[in-house]
């Protein structure tokens, strides 16, 4: 294998923090299979098979080493609508995130009703992503607040772009969460540009992490795109959650480089410059050679993983495609109430 070997002390990382050998593949696998299937969506969305997309390339790494510090048995996701790193972790699959794109029936999500790139589903613990800024984490927030009262140990994690740190959802919510000590993550995925404007016409502070001072809890600015410097500090805030010490605001800065949605053209407010060193530090990349340098991944295994996934992107897209659409009649099924019933007791789950 070309390059030397690490030595296990100093450079094994991944197991430092306690994860195996296993897991690291898995994370690497997932932020694969994320990629990919993003990657065939941008060409559905070009070919008018699909109607819209938000890209979460180059936020890989930062959404799956975060889901990865939770239990996905009994924690929940607030994601937004680029964290398909996230909700892959939790164990949406290939045809059910394109059953989505495709706005079909079977579609987990909404069963058609919803945008793509909107998750939510009860099976996996995550809570229907809105299209409105920042209006996830607040809603993260009374998830934490209603477990608490019902005396139920769990985490909530919550993810928003830099741009939606800068909404009044975010900071109610925070101020509220600093309070009462709730067992919250805020992760802020920070690609340095809020849909067109640029970090320092947004933010006056330093980092997004800064805030968190004036919530009273602790506020972490991680390298996100390396999945194990985000592993490593979600999982002390979650942790640190568990043990009733209340939220903490992980900010994972991360490079876009990819427009901010697919009805966007980021040549008006980026330089091509600019989009090539975004490229260049690629999560995918850079974990892959972590993983070769340490002897879990050589060539032929990894054009193993890549064509099991392309192929698996392919069936997904196939039955996608093909799957009935969504009746007519049922637009406004679980919009009102049905039947008469608005007594009783609803959870969230």
């Amino acid at each position: 294998m070309p390059g030397q070997q690490l030595d296990l002390e100093a450079g094994n990382k991944h197991r430092q923090i306690g994860l195996s050998d296993q897991q690291v593949l898995g994370m690497y696998r997932a932020m694969v299979l994320a990629r990919k299937v993003d990657e065939r969506m941008w060409l559905l969305n070009r070919a008018g098979r699909i109607p819209f997309l938000v890209s979460c390339q180059g936020h890989e790494a930062a959404q799956v080493g975060a889901a990865y510090a939770l239990d996905p048995a009994t924690d929940f996701l607030c994601p937004y609508y680029r964290d398909m790193g996230m909700a892959i972790v939790f164990g949406m699959t290939a045809k059910e995130l394109m059953l989505a794109a495709f706005a079909k029936a079977e579609d987990p999500n909404s069963g058609g009703r919803q945008m793509p790139c909107h998750y939510g589903s009860k099976p996996y613990r995550i809570l229907s992503t809105s299209s409105v800024v920042a209006s996830q984490v607040p809603h993260a927030v009374g998830i934490a607040l209603s477990a608490r009262m019902m005396g139920e140990s769990l985490v909530v994690l919550t993810a928003f772009g830099d741009g939606a740190s800068n909404q009044g959802e975010f900071h109610e919510a925070a101020n509220f969460a600093g309070v009462h000590r709730l067992p919250v993550i805020f992760l802020c995925e920070n690609n340095k540009v809020a849909i067109s404007v640029p970090y320092a016409k947004q933010v006056a502070c330093e980092s997004i992490a800064d805030r968190a001072r004036g919530y009273g809890f602790p506020g972490i600015r991680v390298n996100g795109n390396d999945p194990l410097d985000v592993y490593r500090a979600a999982k002390k805030a979650v942790d640190r959650a568990r043990r009733g010490e209340g939220p903490t605001l992980l900010e994972a800065v991360v490079d876009r480089p990819v427009p901010h949605s697919s009805d966007d053209d980021d040549r008006t407010y980026r330089s091509r410059e600019e989009v090539e060193a975004a490229k260049k530090n690629d999560p995918l990349l850079s974990f892959g050679r972590y993983l070769k340098e340490l002897g879990l991944l050589d060539d032929r295994t990894e054009r193993d993983l890549y064509e099991g996934i392309e192929s698996e992107v392919d069936e997904a897209t196939e039955y996608a495609e093909h799957a009935p659409d969504a009746a007519p009649e049922d637009a406004l099924k679980h919009v009102y109430a049905e039947g008469g019933e608005r007594s009783g007791r609803h959870l969230f789950y």
